[in-house]
């Protein structure tokens, strides 16, 4: 009989956290001993024999979460956004002193949304023009994504490894945020719109073509295959891992 993974959720009350339990009561090789909203007492984890926690709660919960799973040795799969480079620092050392424990900080875990990422990572070095237009509904906290955020930056450094200059623009007066925001050199311009759940374009230009690169996500079900990938591996990955490619065979 195979053994059961035991998986705690924190956010379980959530768009994302209540699909993340719903998949992991489907999964035949998991089991969810644990589901906790933002009120409930950490402590709950250990007594629940959690081994990995999902992570899918506020900006201002996610560090104190994760610093307590890694504390008590619990493996953790992250979708909360916040992480910056202090936080991802922190959290760094604090591996360094709990050798074996895994954490996977996710900025999207839809798997087309990884691959479209690593996509446009591959062409950014061949197209003089590139920007990027992410859409989320409304009730989004945060502007740009994080996914978004990640895709600029592994553009950006595409572009600087191959030596390019910037995308032109000839731009002279323009209103505040008319022409996004900078990241990493990469202009992104986010959009927020009732009836959206997830999407993102980059758009490449070059001369007399241009190229699209998109995904969409119609509903939150389209994060569960990358979540329940997480879940299953991040115990084979100690340390850090940022974004869920670190977890895929993408160098083909």
């Amino acid at each position: 009989m195979t053994q059961l993974t035991p998986v705690a959720v924190l956010g379980a009350s959530g768009r994302m956290g209540s699909e993340a339990v719903k998949a992991i009561r489907n999964s035949p090789d998991l089991t969810l001993v644990a589901a906790l909203g933002r009120q409930d007492p950490l402590e709950e984890l250990i007594a629940a024999g959690a081994q990995v926690v999902v992570d899918l709660t506020v900006p201002e919960s996610t560090e104190r979460n994760v610093a307590f799973a890694v504390e008590h040795g619990l493996h953790a799969v992250v979708g909360t956004t916040g992480w910056d480079e202090k936080r991802v620092a922190g959290l760094r050392t604090l591996l360094g002193a709990n050798p074996g424990v895994g954490v996977l900080i996710a900025p999207n875990f839809a798997l087309g949304s990884v691959l479209a990422t690593a996509f446009a990572a591959r062409a950014a070095r061949y197209f003089e023009s590139v920007e990027l237009i992410e859409l989320h509904h409304p009730d989004k906290v945060d502007a740009p994504s994080g996914t978004a955020e990640r895709t600029a930056a592994l553009i950006a450094e595409a572009r600087r490894d191959a030596r390019m200059p910037g995308s032109p623009d000839a731009t002279q007066s323009a209103r505040d945020g008319a022409r996004g925001c900078d990241v990493d050199g990469i202009r992104v311009h986010s959009v927020r719109l009732r009836g959206l759940v997830a999407h993102q374009e980059v758009l490449f230009g070059g001369v007399g073509e241009q190229l699209t690169i998109r995904h969409d996500s119609f509903h939150r079900e389209s994060f569960m295959p990358g979540v329940l990938l997480g879940i299953r591996q991040v115990g084979s990955h100690p340390g850090l891992t940022v974004g869920l490619d670190g977890y895929l065979d993408l160098q083909a």
